[in-house]
């Protein structure tokens, strides 16, 4: 191959590079372009394009021809490296190695950005990296998702409850049937020629790349409004209140989310409605403290009854019950009720109640309670000094 170039005069003067120079010239180390090792694993090749591709691509070097050019080089050098088989050719012979080795055009990246957080090159996702705005697979046939937050008492989620929540909500209108146009006030956008898509595409080495993008012109509707729907103001939706029927099951505690599939939004047309999440809050209880499913109270005692031992009445879900407190307790000691706490949820089990006695010393005695304290001080003393 022969190589003219403009020298400072009128001249043209033949290059006199050889052909392994002017090969040299012409191109670099594919490991080189990619800044990685000749060892470098499949999943080191496919992070170092990535990264490059998004520093480099056109979108966001519009008008800069070395970036253009240093895109060319990445890409030849993922052709290269990023097939196994290629990769050997290349390993064995350099670029004389791939002689031959033709691309197809339209390469399919998708499969690269694969758990790289949701990149794919078919839904025009660089145009969403760079500031463009994109409708997703999902977006685009499913409507939207609703979520409804449901407070309960304690006692509500002790047994579970049914509810007919009432949902606001959107749905098509249904005199533009989505569309936002009184009836034959709409035109075919002429930008995305009714497909509500815009391609692009970017020629390289190894083919041709395509980025798709929902146009920007009819919001990918495929259609522009002159003039607006009377019935929802151009909006395409209607707002409406849906009654939807929940059951609660029993133990819940906050947190706790049940899906009611296609009770969002709705769709029209391939569009499906979205789901309703029912995200359950359970509030406060001014005498039980909740500790996943064992319950947490305290009971005042005198000081007759932790000397003496009593028999004393604890409230529960189920009622009051019975506690024994035994002769001599302490102020701060816990005593469990077995079975008497929350439902385990998805069982027929229960947690524990558990009760903390607080000893309480009276303020206002009479002469007779005085006297006998008094006594009974005495004989304590009496013990101690035996």
């Amino acid at each position: 191959m022969l190589q003219l170039r403009r020298a400072s005069g009128s001249t043209c003067h033949r290059s006199t590079a050889t052909p392994a120079q002017q090969q040299t010239m012409e191109t670099r180390d594919y490991y080189e372009i990619l800044g990685i090792e000749r060892t470098a694993k499949e999943t080191d090749i496919k992070r170092a394009y990535r990264a490059l591709a998004m520093r480099y691509h056109p979108d966001r070097n519009p008008g800069d021809e070395e970036a253009s050019g240093r895109m060319k080089q990445i890409n030849d050098a993922y052709a290269a490296l990023g097939d196994a088989d290629k990769r050997r050719l290349y390993d064995l012979y350099g670029h004389e190695g791939l002689n031959g080795v033709s691309p197809a055009n339209g390469v399919d990246f998708s499969s690269l950005f694969r758990g790289f957080g949701g990149f794919g090159f078919g839904d025009g996702a660089f145009g969403s990296f760079f500031g463009r705005g994109r409708t997703g697979t999902r977006e685009r046939h499913r409507a939207a998702d609703l979520r409804y937050n449901l407070d309960l008492t304690l006692e509500e989620a002790a047994t579970g409850v049914e509810r007919t929540l009432e949902i606001p909500r959107r749905r098509t209108c249904t005199s533009c049937r989505g569309t936002g146009a009184k009836e034959g006030a709409s035109t075919t956008c002429a930008r995305c020629r009714g497909t509500g898509q815009v391609v692009r595409e970017h020629r390289s080495g190894i083919g041709v790349f395509r980025q798709i993008s929902v146009c920007g012109e009819c919001r990918g509707t495929g259609q522009v409004v002159k003039e607006p729907c009377s019935l929802c103001s151009g909006s395409g939706q209607l707002e409406e209140v849906h009654d939807v029927s929940i059951t609660i099951p029993a133990g819940v505690d906050s947190g706790y989310t049940l899906r009611m599939k296609g009770e969002g939004e709705t769709g029209d047309g391939d569009v499906r409605a979205g789901d309703l999440y029912v995200v359950v809050g359970v509030q406060q209880h001014a005498v039980f403290e909740r500790h996943g499913d064992d319950l947490y109270t305290a009971r005042e005692i005198d000081v007759a009854q932790a000397t003496l031992g009593a028999e004393i009445s604890v409230p529960s879900l189920d009622g009051d019950a019975t506690l024994e407190i035994p002769q001599g307790t302490q102020t701060g000691s816990l005593f469990r009720l077995e079975g008497k706490g929350m439902p385990r949820l998805g069982s027929h089990n229960k947690g524990d109640l558990y009760v903390m006695v607080q000893l309480v010393t009276p303020r206002d005695i009479s002469e007779e309670q005085r006297n006998l304290l008094a006594r009974f001080q005495f004989l304590e003393q009496e013990k101690n000094i035996q």
